[in-house]
């Protein structure tokens, strides 16, 4: 409070304290449990933090408790598809990026609906070095603006009193 105002030649963040950046937030939605469990545990591994849904229906009400930076979907669920999941997230402009991990993707549904089309695709069977690798790829597009994405405050840079965070 008591800081010197800073001068023009002065980059703004010397006089902030850098902290540790938040980790991404990801929502992974597979009915297959052991596809879930493996995917959620790599990605908390490599330093995300991760919450995942057996299904559309509980990744839908998921996404209306937490802000997520990134959701990776299987399409073949119950309840409510990853393409149903898709529409209701356009609809009600919630804006995330998407990997759709399936068996078999909608591309017929791509092609009908292009604004349903994904950030990035991952056709079953996939490494976990595959995972990792799109997903950093879109997170790092997100946060360059390339893709669209959102969350409480979106990617980048941002600023409180005291701290400068780095997305």
């Amino acid at each position: 409070m008591n800081e010197p105002i800073l001068q023009a030649r002065e980059p703004a963040c010397t006089s902030l304290q850098f902290q540790a950046v938040p980790p991404h937030r990801i929502l992974v939605v597979d009915d297959d449990h052991g596809i879930r469990r493996l995917s959620t545990e790599a990605l908390k591994r490599s330093g995300y933090q991760v919450d995942a849904a057996e299904d559309g229906s509980a990744a839908w009400d998921a996404l209306h408790v937490n802000g997520y930076h990134l959701l990776i979907t299987d399409n073949d669920m119950p309840k409510m598809s990853g393409i149903e999941l898709l529409k209701k997230l356009r609809a009600a402009r919630i804006h995330v990026p998407v990997i759709m991990a399936a068996g078999a993707l909608p591309h017929d549904e791509f092609i009908r609906h292009p604004n349903l089309r994904p950030a990035a695709t991952l056709l079953k069977p996939y490494t976990i070095g595959d995972l990792i690798r799109m997903v950093k790829k879109v997170l790092r597009a997100a946060c360059d603006g390339i893709i669209p994405a959102r969350m409480h405050g979106g990617c980048g840079a941002f600023a409180d009193e005291s701290n400068l965070y780095i997305l």
